[in-house]
C-alpha cells in the first residue's frame, strides 16, 4: 500500500494493490486499479466507515459452491481479512452494504481462462451468502477501471480506460497470477493429508 497527499481532493489517497485491503472512518481515499482483478467495498452507514480490498482468484470456480474449491478460499480469505478488519474498527457485519467492481478480461497474455469471469460470480455469491446487499456494482467487460473510494461516505469515483494504458494493469495482474497459483500448488503438496472443515 502506497499512501500520499492529492491536492485534486485535498485529502490523502491510499493506494491498493493486487492481494491488499484497507479500511477507514477518516475522510480520505482507498484506491486501486483493476483488470480482471475484483474489488469489494464495504461500508457501514451507521458508523460512517468502509473498506476497500483486491483480489482475484487462482484458477476458474467449476462448481456452483465456492466454498468448497481451493481456488474460493483466495476470495473467502480477502473478503474475510476486510471484513474483520471493518468489524475489529466497530462496524457491524448486519450494517455493511457492498459495492463490486472489476473482472474485466484484460489478461491476454496469459492463459487466465474464465478467471474474470469467476472473480465476478464468486464476489456476487460470497455477498449473497453473507447477506450483504450489493447497492451497486460495475463488472465484466474488456475494460481496465480506476475506483476511488471514499470510506466515511461510500462515494465511488469509477474511471473505465483501455487501449495501451492497460498494459501496466495487465503486467501487475500477470505477476499476481503467478505468484497466487504458485502459493496455491505449495499448499496443495503441503496439505494432501488434511481436510479443512
Amino acid at each position: 500500500m502506497y499512501t500520499h497527499y492529492d491536492s485534486r481532493f485535498e485529502r490523502q489517497v491510499s493506494i491498493i494493490h493486487p492481494g491488499e485491503y484497507f479500511s477507514s472512518d477518516e475522510d480520505i481515499i482507498i484506491s486501486t486499479i483493476l483488470g480482471s482483478c475484483i474489488a469489494v467495498a464495504l461500508y457501514d452507514p451507521d458508523h460512517k466507515q468502509g473498506g476497500l480490498n483486491h483480489f482475484m482468484l487462482p484458477g476458474a470456480l467449476q462448481g456452483s459452491k465456492f466454498f468448497l474449491e481451493e481456488s474460493g478460499r483466495y476470495g473467502m480469505f480477502a473478503m474475510e481479512l476486510l471484513i474483520n478488519d471493518l468489524l475489529k474498527k466497530g462496524a457491524r457485519r448486519g450494517s455493511l452494504t457492498a459495492k463490486v467492481f472489476g473482472g474485466g478480461h484484460v489478461l491476454h497474455a496469459t492463459s487466465s481462462g474464465s478467471i474474470p469471469d469467476s472473480n465476478i460470480r464468486f464476489a456476487l455469491d460470497f455477498l449473497e451468502t453473507e447477506k450483504i446487499p450489493i447497492v451497486s456494482q460495475d463488472v465484466g467487460g474488456t475494460q481496465a477501471r480506476k475506483v476511488l473510494f471514499f470510506p466515511r461516505t461510500s462515494r465511488i469515483l469509477l474511471k473505465r480506460f483501455g487501449g495501451q494504458s492497460i498494459k501496466p494493469v495487465e503486467r501487475e495482474e500477470t505477476a499476481y497470477l503467478a505468484r497466487i497459483r504458485k502459493k496455491a500448488r505449495e499448499s496443495e503438496k503441503g496439505s494432501a493429508d488434511v481436510t479443512l472443515f
